[in-house]
This record gives structure tokens, sequence and C-alpha cells, in this order.
């Protein structure tokens, strides 16, 4: 037998160590990709001018090329099978990454427990993805659902992870050398400072994206994510193919320029939750809240906390929660992260 089906539930034991085939060099291609996909243009990953200015000796990739790079990596091992990707929690980017850079990924599985169903389980893993030399670039946590090979197989104790609410900002990892004590605002798009933003404002990012067919499929084989339902109709009782979570968070993060263009480097991922399904032909719209602000030791760099939510059209302005506290089926994504921006 020289093929597989995936690991499925029964599969995962707590503590296991998976060692992520096929490592990735990035190229510049990449970005050029992602730029076409998204509406990416954040000064600091869009000009090696601008980056130079800011203390850095050349743009970095964008951060979420890192991440959708990494995940990538797991997706064989841990939700080739997946019903669901659910949610995400205790991310940090710990070095830069520009290209040429060679990226591979090794996770442990930390939590396992069957659903109620019997069919299925969720399986929590940490990811790291770790560059040529071996060093860190990225940590996270995520959780996934995935399929049971065998209903009749009897639950294994469940084991779920306390996972902390978020990244305290003394934990945030600032890139050596960054500085925006020159920061040129006009090159970057908006005027706004750190502190002109309230905690607790909320900011209508006002542009949407509708996504194709084309472009989601295009972006999910990019990363070299292979998970069945993103590609084949069979997987779903309503034949539709699940449009990747990742893409659905770089479509916010791009569309939140219009508001947060100053929001230049996402450095921490408190939590995130794919709330309900996007498929082909949803228009993406977001909105953010600011939810806290931390000063960093970085000349002229502050960090803000946001909350980034992706809607379908239509959906009510600045609606997240229902009257039982379960996100609205409006709301395709959830997202509490830190960003730096200039203070």
């Amino acid at each position: 037998m020289k093929t597989t089906a995936g690991r499925f539930f029964e599969d995962y034991q707590v503590g296991e160590v998976i060692v992520h085939a096929v490592p990735r060099t990035i190229s510049g291609g990449e970005r050029a990709l992602y730029h076409a996909l998204y509406p990416a243009r954040h000064a600091l990953q869009s000009s090696d001018e601008f980056a130079r200015a800011c203390g850095l000796p050349a743009a970095p990739l964008d951060d979420l090329i890192v991440f959708h790079t990494v995940f990538g990596k797991t997706v064989p091992d841990i939700s080739l099978n997946a019903v669901a990707n659910l949610g995400y929690a205790e991310g940090r980017w710990l070095r830069l990454v520009y290209p040429g850079e060679t990226l591979r990924a090794v996770s442990t599985v930390i939590g396992r427990k069957e659903n109620s169903n019997g069919t299925s389980g969720v399986i929590w893993v940490r990811t790291e993805g770790l560059d040529r030399a071996g060093l860190p670039v990225l940590d996270y946590v995520r959780w996934v659902m995935v399929r049971k090979r065998d209903a009749a197989t009897a639950p294994p104790p469940a084991v779920v992870p306390v996972l902390s609410p978020g990244v305290a900002a003394g934990a945030l990892v600032v890139p050596e050398g960054l500085d925006f004590s020159r920061y040129d605002f006009g090159l970057a798009g908006e005027p706004h400072r750190l502190g002109d933003y309230a905690v607790g404002e909320r900011i209508d990012h006002v542009d949407g994206a509708t996504v194709d067919e084309c472009d989601h499929l295009m972006a999910t084989r990019l990363w070299q994510n292979t998970s069945k339902v993103h590609f084949d109709v069979s997987q779903r009782p309503d034949g539709r193919r699940l449009v990747y979570g990742g893409h659905v968070i770089s479509l916010a993060r791009a569309l939140s320029f219009n508001g947060l263009a100053n929001a230049q480097m996402i450095v921490a991922l408190n939590a995130g939750s794919h709330a309900n399904p996007c498929f082909a032909g949803d228009t993406v719209r977001a909105w953010s809240e600011v939810l806290d602000h931390a000063p960093t030791s970085a000349p002229g760099v502050g960090a803000i906390r946001l909350r980034t939510v992706a809607v379908k059209d239509g959906a009510a302005p600045f609606a997240r929660l229902g009257p039982e506290g379960r996100h609205l089926p409006e709301v395709l994504l959830d997202i509490d992260y830190w960003a730096l921006m200039p203070v």
C-alpha cells in the first residue's frame, strides 16, 4: 500500500510529536501572488525602501504568508480529514522572514476529545514554524474537528488543554532594529498614530471582496493546503467547497487597511475562530474593535490589540454575537490579535 487516506481522530495520541514533511523555500513570487490574491498593501511588507527607513534590511514577507506556509505544512498530518478548522490561541510571530528563507513545521498533540455524535472529535495541536537554522519563526495552538475512521471505536479519555485568553503585552516579540521614530505617514497611507485609537472604538473598514472559486482554490494550493473539504465537492453533503479559513483571515486583514493602514505588523494571535463557513460567491466585509494599547521598547513603536470580525455582505453593522452568546450566522471570522503601530 503506497498511498494514505490520512489520519483520523483515533490516530492521535496526546504528547505525540509530528514532524511535518516537505520544507518550503519562499521567494518573492509568493509575495507577488499574495498581493494579487488579496488587496494587501501595508507599506512595511510592500516596499524595501519604506522598510529600510523603519530600521529593517528590506521588506519582510507578510506575516500571514508565514502563517499560511507553516499551516499548510501541517495539513496532511492534522486536518486532511477535517470537518472544520475551529480556532486558534497563543500565537506569536517570533522572527521576520525574508524571501529565500526555508520554512518547516513541527506539531505536538496537546489535547483530544470525541464529539457526542461519535463520528468525529476535536484535536488540539501546538505548531512551531522553523527556519533553515531550526530557529522558531512562529508558534500557535489550533484545534480542528476530525472525522473518526470507525464510529464504533470506544472514545478515548478526554484531554482538553487550558489555554491563555491572550498573549501578554510583555511577551510580544518586536523585530530587532524596528524603529518608527522617522515613520512616513504619507507613504504609509493614513495619518493615524496609536494614540488616535481609543479602547472600545469600532472601525468599519467599508470595502468588500467577493470570494471567487478560482481565487480561493489558487490560494489554498499556493500554501500547499491539501485538506479535502477545500477541493473535493463530495466531502460535504451540500456539494460545496469550503473556503480555507486562512483565505478569509487574509481578506479581513487586507480590508482592514482602510482605517488601520499603520497597523503594520501582526505579532500575536490571542484568539480566533471560524464562526461560520465561507463559500465562493460570498462577499466578505470587515470591522475592527480596539481592545487595548501597550508600549514597546523599540523607538516609536507601540502595540495595539484588535478584534477584527469578517462578515458576509448584508450583516448588521458591528453585530457579532446573538442573544444566546453565539456568533451570528453572518459572522465568518472573529480574531483577536496584537499589531505594531507608530506612537
